[in-house]
């Protein structure tokens, strides 16, 4: 299991002109999809926006009622930089399987050969779940919750005018903190692959996680209201149980690996 003979020959400027050359192909590779994303406005909007009308996918499963909710923008520069800025964090987003080719490509003469299938698997699954972390964030917590806090009233006499701002930083910092959250059964499969976590540990210590899962939501909830709270500790509580599957399945077949006589048929 010999590292890479290109690696090893490698000195460190011509490490530094390879990193050069992938930073280059990554700027480059943002460069384009943030213009197509800039290009491509109003399917990337009505994506954006689609969670604020009461026709959403969510709202008609859940049979929810009727409900209006209007953006407003108050900045003379707003919809422009609010544009630009959307369209650059899209440009990372659709960008990032191609930047994680990239650097996989830069480090991978360096792995052994073990190293390198789970440093893939490794990466492939912290993208997969943060791409579903973003999708649940997208189709379940940012939808209730914008739907709770937009159309909630003191009083008749008081209407509620959301601002774009407002909206579209909710929504893109609920999606980065899920997709996030996400990465919770990767970590822990991670953790129990080298022998830093265990199952056992995980079910003694539930009623202290549950704790801290629920103070980590009230952080991340943009309000203190409990059904807010309720909405974004479910998904959280929920992969932390399936966390702890993933570490008893982990450790269980660890064990069988480093214990030649629980590998052998008899």
């Amino acid at each position: 299991m010999d590292k890479s003979e290109v690696s090893d020959n490698f000195t460190f400027w011509q490490h530094l002109e390879e990193l050069r050359g992938c930073i280059f192909k990554i700027l480059i590779a943002v460069i384009v999809f943030s213009v197509l994303a800039f290009v491509f406005k109003d399917f990337l909007f009505t994506f954006l926006l689609a969670p604020k009308s009461p026709t959403f996918i969510t709202y008609k499963i859940l049979k929810a009622s009727p409900f209006e909710i209007t953006l407003i923008n108050t900045l003379i520069t707003g919809q422009f930089m609010m544009h630009l800025k959307v369209a650059v964090l899209v440009g990372v987003i659709l960008a990032s399987p191609y930047i994680l080719y990239v650097l996989y490509r830069f480090i991978a003469p360096g792995l052994y050969s073990n190293e390198k299938r789970y440093s893939f698997r490794i990466v492939a699954a912290a993208y997969v779940m943060f791409c579903i972390g973003v999708a649940v964030s997208y189709l379940f917590i940012f939808p209730l919750t914008l739907r709770f806090l937009a159309t909630y009233s003191v009083s008749e006499e008081v209407g509620n005018l959301l601002a774009l701002n407002s909206y579209m930083d909710t929504l893109l910092t609920l999606s980065l903190v899920f997709g996030i959250v996400f990465e919770i059964p990767v970590l822990s499969w991670l953790l129990a692959k080298f022998g830093l976590l265990r199952a056992s540990w995980m079910v003694k210590f539930r009623k202290h996680a549950i704790v801290v899962i629920l103070i980590a939501a009230a952080i991340i909830t943009p309000t203190g209201d409990p059904i807010t709270l309720g909405i974004v500790f479910l998904p959280i509580w929920l992969l932390y149980e399936a966390s702890i599957w993933v570490v008893k399945a982990t450790s269980k077949r660890r064990k069988v690996i480093n214990d030649p006589t629980l590998n052998t048929n008899s």
